[in-house]
């Protein structure tokens, strides 16, 4: 459970004693979810090939843990069988990277989620919750964005994400499934890996600074994004799951409403490790990337009273001193 959030502050006993899956349970979102599911008593079962470095040793023992792909549809029939709930987490990420391999984030990103949902409308599941992205709105200049804008993908991941809403929302009208796609908005927080050359801005700029070296932002670093802790999507997924309404496919954002730019990240993460010195080195921008990212929250919170459970300010705290305590 995080230390920012206790969930058993909040009433979630309608999910207690179900069982359900969370696919990429043992990444970054999909543990923290994982943990806290199993904080409020669901029977949790992990679905995870590790490709992304996820650690199943982060996840308590109660948990089932299954190594494998989602892509592989008699073990993902397998892990939802008796389950009520499904929590797609499974997927691959970076916008950069699904550049440079287009094919492989279509098979898993798109195959994958039509191999999860096949797997639970058979199962008869209730509802399936999809970690859907801010990256549908595409670089349109409209702030904030709101769930009825248009969708403009720019790369083949948002085109990926993209694709599996419309899986979501063909699936509920056409089956005895219900589902809902929660559009996260740059989730951080701790076990967020550094350690690749696609790595989220956030724990780029921890690992950076930590070695001691200068942050570097593609491009002017006037972007910016509404950054939200990873709290803030677990609890988005725990009240869609616990929603007595039918969600009907629909597309709901998840994220502070707060935008933040990334040379406003830089230093206060600098600040944050002492190191302010360590001002930020600037590249040219990179293909896919959107300019400016904030999120309208009003459909969220009518459909799912969901709020901010923990800020920008307060989280990016919790997530630097995790930093500084596995790589400092």
């Amino acid at each position: 459970m995080s230390n920012a959030s206790r969930w058993s502050d909040f009433d979630f006993a309608s999910l207690a004693g179900c069982r359900a899956l969370v696919t990429g349970g043992a990444g970054f979102i999909g543990s923290h979810l994982a943990i806290a599911l199993n904080s409020i008593g669901v029977k949790v079962t992990v679905l995870d090939d590790l490709c992304a470095g996820g650690d199943p040793k982060t996840l308590p023992a109660e948990i089932e843990f299954v190594r494998g792909s989602i892509l592989d549809l008699p073990v993902v029939e397998k892990c939802v069988k008796d389950c009520r709930f499904v929590f797609h987490q499974a997927a691959l990420g970076s916008v950069p990277r699904s550049v440079e391999h287009p094919r492989l984030f279509h098979d898993v990103n798109a195959t994958g989620t039509l191999n999860v949902l096949e797997a639970a409308r058979h199962a008869g599941v209730k509802r399936v919750m999809f970690a859907a992205s801010s990256s549908a709105y595409g670089d349109s200049p409209t702030l904030p964005k709101i769930e009825t804008m248009p969708v403009m993908p720019r790369s083949p991941y948002a085109a990926n994400k993209v694709g599996c809403e419309a899986l979501m929302s063909a699936y509920a009208a056409s089956y005895a499934i219900d589902t809902v796609n929660l559009r996260y908005f740059n989730i951080f927080g701790p076990r967020q890996s550094p350690d690749n050359a696609y790595a989220a801005v956030i724990a780029a700029f921890a690992k950076a600074l930590l070695k001691g070296q200068h942050p570097l932002i593609f491009g002017d670093g006037e972007q910016s994004r509404d950054f939200t802790y990873v709290d803030n999507a677990v609890l988005a997924n725990l009240l869609a799951a616990g929603s007595d309404k039918p969600l009907k496919g629909m597309v709901l954002n998840v994220a502070c409403g707060q935008r933040v730019t990334v040379t406003e990240l830089a230093h206060a993460m600098a600040a944050l490790l002492d190191r302010a010195d360590l001002t930020p080195v600037y590249k040219p921008e990179r293909a896919g990337d959107v300019k400016h990212s904030l999120a309208d929250l009003s459909l969220t919170k009518q459909h799912l009273d969901y709020r901010p459970v923990v800020g920008f300010g307060d989280g990016l705290a919790i997530t630097v001193k995790w930093y500084k305590s596995v790589l400092g």
